[in-house]
């Protein structure tokens, strides 16, 4: 069971296996408790679609996709 997120809520990065192992994600702009906002971006899935969702960093730059379970609520 995946973790439901909100588009615009801010969340502490903690990666599971999929996003350690295969990650979709730009590993250079977050790290392990970093924290990050849920955004939806035009033309793409909608944050949750398969559990997955696409975050940036908290001054606006886009890291990518990750597994809605990566994201604690603060």
């Amino acid at each position: 069971m995946s973790n439901h997120v909100r588009v615009n809520a801010t969340y502490r990065f903690e990666p599971v296996l999929i996003d350690i192992c295969s990650p979709a994600h730009n590993t250079s702009l977050v790290k392990q408790g970093d924290i990050v906002r849920v955004i939806n971006l035009h033309g793409a899935p909608k944050a949750n679609t398969m559990g997955h969702c696409y975050i940036q960093t908290l001054a606006g730059e886009l890291i990518d996709m990750v597994c809605t379970n990566s994201l604690v609520r603060k």
